[in-house]
C-alpha cells in the first residue's frame, strides 16, 4: 500500500489511449458527488442518474475537442463546498486544470 504522503492521484485509473489522442483525464471522487447535475447540464460527457444521484462521465480521457466542457462541469460542480468533484488533469504533466481551487495545478482531490 503506497503511503498517502506519497500518493499521486494523477496515477489513478488504468492507462488508457495513448496521451497523443487524448491527452486529458478525468479524476471523479463519486463519493463526494451531492446530485446536482450541474455536470450533465454542462457537458454531453456527463450524466446524472437519478435513481443513485450520482453523476458519471461516459468517458474519462477527454481530446481536446471534449476538453472546454469537461472543464465548464468541473468549475460548475457545487461539491465539497465549491471546491467540486470532478478533477480534469493534463496527462502530459500532471497537473489539475480544473478546478483548481489552490490556483496552482495541484490536484485538489481528498483521498
Amino acid at each position: 500500500m503506497t503511503e498517502r504522503s506519497n500518493f499521486d492521484p494523477a496515477t489513478v485509473g488504468d492507462e488508457g489511449p495513448p496521451v497523443e489522442e487524448k491527452p486529458y483525464k478525468i479524476l471523479f471522487e463519486a463519493n463526494r458527488c451531492i446530485g446536482t447535475g450541474k455536470c450533465a447540464i454542462a457537458s454531453d460527457n456527463w450524466e446524472l442518474n437519478l435513481e443513485t444521484g450520482i453523476a458519471r462521465p461516459a468517458s474519462f480521457f477527454l481530446t481536446e475537442d471534449e476538453l472546454a466542457e469537461n472543464v465548464t462541469a468541473a468549475e460548475r460542480c457545487p461539491a465539497k463546498k465549491g471546491a467540486g468533484v470532478i478533477h480534469v488533469i493534463d496527462r502530459r504533466t500532471g497537473r489539475e486544470i480544473a478546478p483548481d481551487p489552490n490556483g496552482d495545478g495541484t490536484i485538489s482531490v481528498d483521498w
